[in-house]
């Protein structure tokens, strides 16, 4: 005969769901057939529910107990043992089973992560309560089973997905979005609060005060620049015209608390120069957010350009014996004592008589070792064997400069080309920024709006020139006779007026060809062997007095890109070596790639900091990079 069975309904709101959820545990009263109501966190006398040995499980978002758990119910002194089989929570479904008969909890949900447990609820209670509603009463969910099934009734509510602002459309959907607070403004029936998740400027919140639950307007009471948050509503066309969707919030949780009094970011505006200071909270900035979001799409359009040319990435090694440019700029590597001067092995002559400097043979590699200035000699070895290479990596260069232009450690993009020439790296180089400031342009128009703004008036249509006019290509002999030309109208406006062929090209004067003289970027090429480095090829046709070498120049920075054909023959290259005093010993293996099947071959280095301030359009580059380093300072 077929027996009725008595539905409990577990009403709860979203939030207080969560801060159960995330006890673990949870009290449910039950109640006898006298239709009696019992508190779930409250039982009464006698009458008392015991789950054993629940335990909450966040990757499966389940509760379970043991097998030998039972619940044990006194009802008016009448007791009855019921043996739990199982008590399951997962996907929005709750279930507890019996054998000796059937009680279902339901109409609440839990999703699969703490973060997303949402409960059905008209209530904005955050207690939660048990209504125990006999077979007699009029319940709406009243199930009929055979004595041995057993029956579950459910009612589930999907939590809010979570969207990113950047991606944010307008629609009917209950959507949630989680970030820091910028700014709050209350008035007296609507509250705006400007959120930042990461993916863009920002997003701004409408909390209507009179339609949102007490808790929520607790919160925001307490709400504070840079607390983070977690607010629930619709996405919806902004009234306003400063951007063009808004989140029309129904509730707004503080996940993190932010004291106002001495967030260093409290107020709204802030010079760069201290924002350096405090490198670790500058990202939650306009600027720098915005910055480190095109840096971000550069270096992966970078990596997706050489990827589509056939190349194949390589990572070449941070630490090495060989110093690339030939300049003694390198940073030391060493586990030597070096506290204690006098403890230092002292370096010795063949003789065993004591020299000058350190006796690095002890140390961790047995010789003199450096952070690399660049991974060129290691790029080279691989397009010695692959064709064409590119590494991206970190490289340092121990510079005492405090220019707006250098830093200690930046980033590197090394392409090596195998069978190619200096206009073959020209070409490339050409192409690649063509694909990658195309790329920024189309994937970053807020943040590149945002800068054009605020920084450089002109950044799109020069960004868009860069993309569509071919780049001017200029011989180094040819750029000094402009250069003469313009000095001689007036030499006391420029800071290095002495300009002759073998000047290594200042700042100013790059600047001028790229900015003034072509309003172009420009390839300036076949530079003066004596300013150039050791592995640079010689050009024939002039007696070796220039290199195959190259510059990129661009507006607003200058040199951007550094390249050449590489010397592929092992009896100049080694003259060369010898020339600048330079250990041959320590390059044996870079020589062994001309002694075996030598290629002519080509590559260029692209400082990627000096990208970033170009495509972004400010002007210093400690602000291109996260956490910069120069001289006096390695905070962070």
């Amino acid at each position: 005969m077929p027996t009725k069975t008595t539905t409990t309904r577990v009403r709860t709101n979203y939030w207080s769901m969560k801060k159960m959820a995330s006890r673990g545990a949870f009290l449910v009263a039950m109640a006898s057939s006298s239709s009696s109501a019992y508190s779930g966190a409250r039982v009464s006398g006698r009458s008392a529910l015991s789950l054993a040995t629940a335990s909450y499980c966040p990757t499966t978002s389940s509760i379970r107990s043991s097998s030998s758990s039972s619940v044990s119910a006194v009802f008016r002194g009448r007791s009855s043992s019921i043996s739990m089989a199982f008590a399951n929570i997962h996907n929005g479904r709750s279930m507890l089973a019996s054998s000796s008969g059937s009680v279902s909890v339901g109409s609440f949900t839990t999703s699969t992560s703490m973060d997303r447990s949402s409960v059905s609820s008209s209530s904005s209670s955050t207690r939660m309560q048990t209504a125990l509603l006999s077979s007699t009463s009029s319940s709406t969910e009243e199930t009929t089973s055979s004595s041995s099934s057993t029956t579950t009734t459910t009612s589930s509510t999907p939590s809010p997905r979570r969207v990113k602002t950047a991606s944010a459309q307008a629609s009917d959907e209950l959507v949630s979005i989680k970030g820091w607070v910028r700014t709050v403004r209350r008035q007296k029936t609507v509250a705006f609060v400007e959120v930042n998740d990461g993916s863009s400027l920002e997003i701004q919140c409408v909390l209507p005060l009179e339609g949102v639950d007490d808790a929520t307007m607790e919160e925001i009471n307490e709400l504070t620049t840079g607390c983070s948050v977690h607010a629930i509503g619709k996405i919806i066309e902004s009234q306003g015209g400063k951007q063009s969707v808004e989140l029309s919030a129904t509730s707004l949780r503080i996940i993190g608390s932010c004291p106002g009094e001495t967030y260093p970011l409290a107020k709204k505006r802030h010079s760069l120069e201290y924002l350096r200071t405090i490198a670790h909270l500058r990202p939650r900035t306009n600027t720098i957010s915005a910055v480190a979001r095109v840096r971000s799409t550069l270096a992966g359009s970078i990596h997706a350009f050489f990827q589509k040319e056939g190349f194949n990435y390589v990572q070449t090694p941070l630490i090495t014996a060989s110093d690339c440019e030939g300049a003694g700029e390198m940073f030391r590597v060493t586990t030597l004592e070096i506290d204690d001067v006098e403890k230092l092995p002292r370096a010795k002559d063949e003789e065993g008589n004591m020299q000058a400097g350190v006796d690095y043979g002890s140390d961790f590699f047995g010789k003199a070792a450096f952070l690399t200035v660049s991974g060129q000699l290691g790029g080279e070895t691989h397009a010695c064997a692959l064709g064409d290479v590119y590494t991206f990596g970190p490289t340092f260069r121990a510079e005492n400069s405090q220019t707006a232009r250098h830093l200690a450690e930046f980033w590197m993009v090394e392409p090596e080309m195998a069978f190619a020439d200096l206009t073959s790296a020209m070409d490339n180089a050409e192409s690649m920024l063509k694909f990658v400031v195309s790329t920024a342009l189309e994937k970053c128009d807020e943040d590149l709006t945002f800068f054009g703004n605020f920084f450089d008036k002109g950044l799109k249509d020069r960004l868009h020139k860069l993309v569509n006019v071919p780049f001017v290509r200029l011989p180094y002999r040819d750029a000094i006779k402009y250069l003469q030309e313009e000095i001689a109208k007036d030499p006391s406006k420029w800071q290095f007026p002495e300009v002759e062929f073998g000047t290594d090209l200042a700042t100013e004067h790059e600047r001028w060809l790229a900015e003034t003289k072509f309003e172009s970027a420009v390839f300036v090429y076949n530079y003066p062997k004596k300013i150039k480095a050791f592995y640079m090829r010689d050009n024939d046709d002039d007696g070796g007095e220039t290199v195959n070498a190259m510059d990129l120049l661009v507006p607003g920075v200058g040199e951007l890109v550094g390249g050449s054909q590489r010397e592929e023959r092992l009896d100049v290259l080694v003259e060369k070596m010898k020339e600048l005093d330079l250990n041959i010993d320590d390059y044996w293996w870079y020589l062994d790639l001309r002694r075996f099947g030598s290629v002519p071959h080509a590559g260029y280095g692209l400082g990627f900091e000096r990208l970033v301030t170009y495509v972004c359009g400010i002007e210093n580059i400690r602000d291109a990079i996260a956490f910069p380093r120069y001289p006096g300072n390695a905070e962070f």
